[in-house]
């Protein structure tokens, strides 16, 4: 697969694999762990002991979250060490050790379910995705920034091979539906106005990444027209991507068609979106479509069963 501009880890994760967060994703990360560290209060009642226990998987999946899990450690729980028997982003079998964690017990005991939580909802989301990935072959696979867990559920994905898509509104431009009446508001129809929004783009800083919402064939014509010929002025070669909004895998075939025969398909990225199942993959996969997005990725999806058990041995 060629490379595509959804792929925003490297705002993430700097550094390579001997790496470490980044200041946006860690100061992110900061957020939830302590919001989730204070809604439990404290609580429970405990001893000084040393203790030690093993996280092991009641089910088989894409593990993610390692550097949530050892940030939460290093910021609320520093009496605590924690090693990993499976890296990030690999792959647990039913009643494998995922982690250890030794420390005093009333520290060890307190984590434990923000720990699960965290742990079990990211690697749920990673297998999810893992498994779209797995039956998309070549086709990209994006979430979108519809995440009840912000940049957390962003990196699930990204762990389990599927693209982030934007991180936030100032990440990469969108232009969406809603958008259009404001930007030209003086346009006599919406094809105009689709054709006026683009022309007017700030290319110096959106042309590597901006996304167009259109909803029919015509409406990808007039942006992929507009786009082209700013870019000939220009004597660049950037791609607009055209999110091609419910309009279903044979609607898609129809523009990747239609802007092939214009000469137009060069100058664009099409992303199939809107009502994506993954039962219909196969369709997708045969309609033009450089990628799909869907919210399926990280919404409603059950985390990885794992549950801790302290060692009496």
């Amino acid at each position: 697969m060629a490379t595509l501009p959804h792929d925003r880890s490297n705002l993430l994760w700097e550094g390579g694999k001997s790496g470490a967060v980044t200041k946006m994703f860690s100061a992110s990360i900061d957020r939830w762990i302590d919001a989730m560290v204070a809604d439990e209060h404290g609580g429970g009642q405990s001893t000084n002991v040393v203790i030690s226990a093993v996280v092991t998987a009641k089910q088989s999946g894409v593990i993610a979250g390692q550097c949530v899990i050892d940030r939460m450690i290093q910021q609320h729980f520093a009496s605590c060490n924690v090693s990993w028997s499976i890296e990030e982003g690999g792959r647990a079998a039913v009643g494998d050790v995922v982690l250890t964690i030794e420390g005093i017990a009333d520290s060890v005991l307190r984590c434990e379910r923000i720990m699960l939580n965290l742990l079990g909802r990211m690697s749920g989301i990673a297998t999810n995705t893992a498994e779209w990935v797995e039956s998309s072959n070549s086709m990209g696979v994006a979430c979108t920034r519809k995440t009840e867990w912000g940049l957390l559920d962003k990196w699930a994905v990204h762990i389990g091979g599927g693209l982030t898509h934007r991180l936030d509104r100032s990440d990469a431009l969108m232009i969406k539906e809603n958008d259009l009446p404001a930007l030209a508001p003086e346009a006599p129809d919406e094809l105009s106005a689709v054709s006026q929004v683009v022309m007017e783009i700030d290319m110096k800083t959106h042309a590597s990444f901006t996304v167009i919402e259109v909803r029919n064939r015509e409406q990808a014509l007039a942006a992929a027209g507009a786009w082209a010929e700013v870019q000939v002025e220009r004597g660049e070669c950037e791609k607009i991507v055209l999110l091609l909004d419910n309009i279903g895998p044979e609607g898609c075939a129809e523009v990747h068609s239609k802007l092939m025969s214009e000469g137009l398909r060069a100058w664009c990225i099409l992303e199939g979106s809107g009502g994506v199942k993954k039962s219909q993959l196969d369709q997708w996969k045969t309609s033009g479509v450089d990628l799909v997005s869907t919210s399926v990725l990280n919404r409603g999806v059950a985390p990885l069963d794992l549950s801790m058990r302290v060692r009496t041995d």
